[in-house]
């Protein structure tokens, strides 16, 4: 059906979708329900060290598996905030990437946990990685006819701490006017993903160690948090300021640095 007619929308959660049709902004000549597809049926498998999320399982399912609480956290704690608990029972994971939104919230903990995301299409299947999957608001590496048929989260190989952290303009729904999330490993690897500073979320990293280490020079973590930070590029609109988000972006990345760093020591711990 979408080789027939390229044009076509598939159709899962529809949450963003049906929105668009209703306001007139998207109209496709056809609109394809994937939710009967026997090839794309909710399942969240372990295989080996990797967590495949099918692109028909609901946010609500992702966060009941007790394997993704376990291991990604910070996925988890991403996706309670996305829109209601009805927008969360037909929200999809897989449709939140190809929405491609620069404040989605699940990007940033995706990114910061290395996902893959799994193709298919009329040339066959690929694999691409979520750093390399978004091209703009909106828009994605994804050919005409071809479909995320599951996210691949590889299991962290060594203690990680991370979280997920957000600011809006009011409790409860509400897009983010700035997202993002922080990891730091046992082997100091301290990894920020940002969302809503942008025209797409994306992902810096820290390999020196400074950052991971509570006891660096405060001035020299300030300048490494200054320098991951200033490759944000945020635009003024109805929820804030370049400005703001720009500042307000250090700060957030002070508070989940201090976070990411006490969870990775309590896992330590637990261990």
């Amino acid at each position: 059906m979408l080789q027939a007619e390229p044009a076509a929308r598939p159709l899962c959660g529809g949450t963003d979708l049906l929105v668009g049709l209703r306001k007139g902004t998207l109209r496709p000549p056809l609109v394809v329900d994937l939710k009967r597809v026997a090839e794309l049926a909710p399942a969240i498998e372990q295989r080996d060290r990797v967590l495949r999320v099918s692109a028909t399982i609901v946010l609500t399912q992702l966060i009941a598996d007790e394997r993704a609480r376990a291991h990604f956290p910070a996925l988890v704690e991403a996706a309670l905030v996305v829109g209601s608990i009805q927008i969360r029972n037909r929200a999809t994971l897989a449709g939140n990437m190809c929405n491609a939104s620069p404040a989605a919230d699940t990007a940033p903990p995706l990114l910061v946990y290395g996902a893959v995301l799994e193709l298919a299409g009329l040339a066959g299947r690929r694999r691409v990685p979520l750093a390399e999957f978004f091209t703009g608001p909106g828009r994605t590496v994804l050919a005409p006819a071809e479909l995320v048929t599951a996210v691949e989260l590889p299991l962290p190989s060594e203690p990680l701490g991370a979280v997920f952290g957000r600011m809006t303009r009011r409790r409860g729904v509400d897009l983010a006017t700035v997202n993002l999330c922080c990891s730091v490993s046992r082997s100091g690897v301290t990894r920020f993903a940002y969302g809503a500073v942008g025209p797409r979320s994306f992902l810096v990293s820290d390999e020196t160690g400074t950052l991971a280490d509570e006891t660096a020079e405060p001035a020299k973590q300030e300048e490494v948090l200054r320098r991951l930070t200033a490759e944000a590029s945020p635009i003024s609109n109805v929820r804030a300021s370049a400005e703001y988000r720009q500042q307000m972006l250090l700060v957030l990345s002070r508070r989940a640095l201090d976070t990411a760093r006490r969870r990775l020591a309590e896992v330590a711990d637990a261990g």
